[in-house]
């Protein structure tokens, strides 16, 4: 049984990851890490834990952890985990981390576009972004996960079979992406009130959301060369899940049979990414609760363009069911363990 621990418990993907881990087979949580919460029952925050889990919240001692578990999830705000991963616990533990600390290779851009300053940047490099579908053969070994973004993992799966084959104009991507409310996290915000959101879809992040040089920096990966992009998200009333809408012009004509092709080329033996056919639109709501990404395309023949969509549940896919699958991946279990959840309709 692996022995998982949780820094950041309490949060939203913590707590999904929490949740997930409940029925896995191969896993158990033991230490359940909250600086909020110390020596409160887990229970008694999360109800919905009422007689399923009897722990009491810890802190977040990292160094202690790692003596206790064989997993460390850091589900924190960015900046915590860099300040607390060192090669002593490297040498005993794994880790991944789900914020953006560990995701861009390049330390100025990440200081950049987050605001403050790497405490750890001799892990960066060591450290493997753990897109499951595209790096899975190197999540295998990897000490040091970097768990991907949520609009990131949406909008690059959208994306990649057809910057992967060469198929469109990289510098003319635009994304335009959606996003429910528990995207920005548990912390009290007055954005973030009922109030505020209900009856309202608004743009925020414009030209300058930091997701976007990890969108770029991946694409760039696939393209084998730099690609630039406008990414715009938009908070829409609701709680979970992502719609990403992409365009780019097309480098020459295709088909729907063509382009359809590619897709299946990437994605037909990716049990979690599912590509819908004749252009069906992806929606939120049919992938709720799941750690499904639902992909689906249109070609615009009057522009030359394509339309690439995505749909995916932004806690699970997006940040706990991913972070669960690259635990599969490194311990050697079948992928599908603990998220084989259907998802939740109505």
């Amino acid at each position: 049984m692996i022995k998982v621990g949780i820094i950041g418990s309490t949060g939203y993907a913590g707590a999904e990851i929490v949740r997930l881990i409940q029925q896995h087979k191969e896993a158990e949580v033991i230490w359940f890490g909250s600086r909020s919460y110390v020596q409160q029952k887990y229970a008694d925050i999360f109800r919905n834990m009422f007689q399923i889990v009897d722990a009491e919240c810890l802190d977040d001692n990292m160094e202690e952890l790692s003596d206790a578990v064989d997993v460390i999830f850091t589900a924190t705000p960015q900046g915590l985990c860099s300040s607390l991963v060192n090669e002593r616990i490297l040498e005993k533990v794994r880790i991944i981390d789900l914020s953006a600390d560990f995701r861009i290779k390049d330390v100025n851009i990440y200081e950049k576009w987050y605001g403050i300053h790497h405490q750890s940047p001799q892990f960066i490099e060591e450290a493997v972004y753990g897109l499951c579908e595209i790096n899975r053969d190197k999540i295998k070994n990897a000490r040091l996960v970097a768990n991907p973004g949520c609009f990131p993992t949406c909008s690059f799966l959208s994306i990649y079979p057809m910057v992967k084959e060469g198929m469109i104009d990289v510098n003319s991507i635009i994304i335009d992406a959606k996003s429910g409310t528990s995207g920005a996290g548990r912390g009290a915000k007055v954005d973030n009130l009922f109030c505020e959101v209900n009856e309202n879809c608004k743009a925020y992040g414009v030209a300058a959301h930091r997701h976007t040089p990890e969108i770029e920096e991946q694409l760039s990966y696939a393209a084998k060369e730099p690609v630039m992009i406008n990414f715009t998200p938009h908070l829409i009333p609701m709680q979970r899940g992502i719609l990403a809408t992409s365009y780019a012009t097309l480098k020459k004509p295709v088909s729907y049979s063509q382009v359809k092709a590619i897709y299946d080329k990437y994605y037909e033996k990716e049990y979690f990414v599912r590509v819908l056919e004749n252009s069906c639109p992806p929606e939120t709501r049919w992938v709720e609760g799941s750690n499904f990404v639902d992909v689906s395309f249109k070609i615009d023949e009057r522009t030359g363009r394509i339309i690439m969509m995505g749909a995916m549940d932004n806690l699970v896919k997006g940040a706990a069911g991913q972070a669960v699958q690259n635990m599969n991946i490194m311990f050697g279990l079948p992928e599908k363990e603990g998220l084989q959840q259907v998802p939740m309709f109505p």
